[in-house]
């Protein structure tokens, strides 16, 4: 169960969170929703096909990116979030940042939980404004930033390392008065491909820690690189790795394509 704005959602049953990255350099979908009417549109067509969380993003992570101004970031998601909770009020939306002023700003626009995939590692606010504003936080794994993660990410046992990296923050986030913590492996986020597909592969350790699983594999390069395909080829391959996720104990997957990943789901749960 997380605690959203005074009220308990259930994760007995996996859900999706649909990405809505508001920023026009995103490694799939940057510059598609950037206008009150595309933000809508594409938010409303999330939640027809299943979506329980819309994680609105204003500053790319992907490998090799440089981010952009604070204030920038905010009048990204300022126009999204405020588009968003005025047009679908009920809606769960988390905020995909780690700025703990973003984070703070997005709180009072309406979003309800925060998606850091700095693990708080860049802004040292960040775990205390999760505490303060009393926001259910995810909590990812990254080695690096996303200007160099991916350049020659070395680890002696990476999913030793990633299980004792949760281990450590999550005792943090718990000393200041987090209670509601989900954890995310970082899929691509300072990895190989076969530190990804190792982590895929021993999910259940990481489940097995007791907190809420989420994987972000969606579209991501060690889906298009292995198969040597192009993002927008991957679908078939971002749903048959969900499904093994869903498999191993993730209750939260994060994607571009709602529909495919909610029919993962249904069919999971007929096991």
């Amino acid at each position: 169960m997380l605690n959203i704005r005074g009220e308990l959602f259930s994760l007995e049953k996996p859900i999706v969170m649909a990405i809505l990255n508001v920023t026009p350099d995103s490694f799939f979908d940057g510059g598609k929703y950037l206008s009150d009417y595309e933000i809508l549109t594409q938010t409303q067509k999330f939640l027809e096909e299943g979506a329980s969380i819309i994680d609105v993003g204003g500053c790319s992570t992907k490998p090799g990116s440089f981010a952009p101004s604070t204030a920038e970031e905010v009048d990204r998601i300022k126009l999204a979030i405020n588009a968003i909770y005025r047009e679908f009020p009920g809606v769960i939306i988390s905020i995909d940042t780690y700025r703990s002023e973003v984070a703070n700003i997005a709180h009072d626009c309406g979003a309800s939980i925060i998606n850091d995939i700095s693990g708080g590692s860049m802004d040292t606010k960040m775990f205390e404004t999760a505490s303060l504003l009393k926001m259910p936080y995810i909590l990812m794994h990254i080695k690096g930033s996303p200007a160099d993660m991916q350049i020659k990410p070395q680890y002696e046992n990476c999913t030793a390392e990633v299980v004792c990296y949760f281990s450590e923050k999550v005792s943090k986030l718990k000393e200041i008065g987090v209670k509601d913590i989900i954890i995310d492996p970082g899929f691509g986020f300072g990895k190989t491909l076969e530190h990804n597909f190792e982590l895929l592969q021993n999910l259940d350790f990481i489940s097995a820690l007791g907190y809420t699983v989420l994987v972000g594999v969606s579209r991501k390069s060690m889906i298009s690189k292995t198969l040597y395909i192009k993002a927008e080829d991957s679908l078939n391959g971002t749903t048959v790795l969900n499904t093994i996720a869903l498999q191993k104990g993730a209750k939260i997957v994060r994607v571009h394509d709602v529909w495919a990943a909610k029919q993962a789901i249904d069919l999971v749960g007929k096991l």
